[in-house]
């Protein structure tokens, strides 16, 4: 199983460290309203949507608190003042079912999720 693990930890680092860009690895960004309204500005749209993604690509506090499973699968961090989790689910290529073996990049969908904690 641990050889699982590190395949899937691989796996997520690179599709987060790339994200929104092409990785490799199958998956999608997705953001909550609370989220969505954190990273606007009245005068500009999305102003604080590259420095989010920076947050999220750069993270490495990978705590047994925050990451139980060592699979680089969850994240919290503080962002304009507000406490910020992403995480990383794995679905079937459809997006209908998780998936039977997320290290299986053929049958395997990655969603990232970004949310503010208070949304969880």
């Amino acid at each position: 199983m641990e050889e699982k693990t590190a395949i899937i930890r691989d796996q997520n680092d690179r599709f987060r460290k790339a994200m929104p860009m092409p990785s490799g690895v199958p998956g999608r960004v997705m953001m909550t309203s609370g989220i969505q309204a954190l990273c606007n500005d009245e005068a500009e749209p999305n102003k604080h949507l590259p420095a989010l993604f920076e947050a999220v690509r750069s993270f490495e506090d990978f705590s047994e608190d925050k990451d139980p499973y060592h699979d680089h699968s969850f994240g919290a961090f503080d962002f304009r003042g507000e406490k910020v989790f992403w995480k990383v689910d794995y679905y079937d290529a459809d997006l209908q079912f998780g998936s039977e073996d997320p290290s299986d990049l053929t049958q395997t969908c990655r969603v990232l999720t970004i949310m503010l904690a208070q949304e969880y």
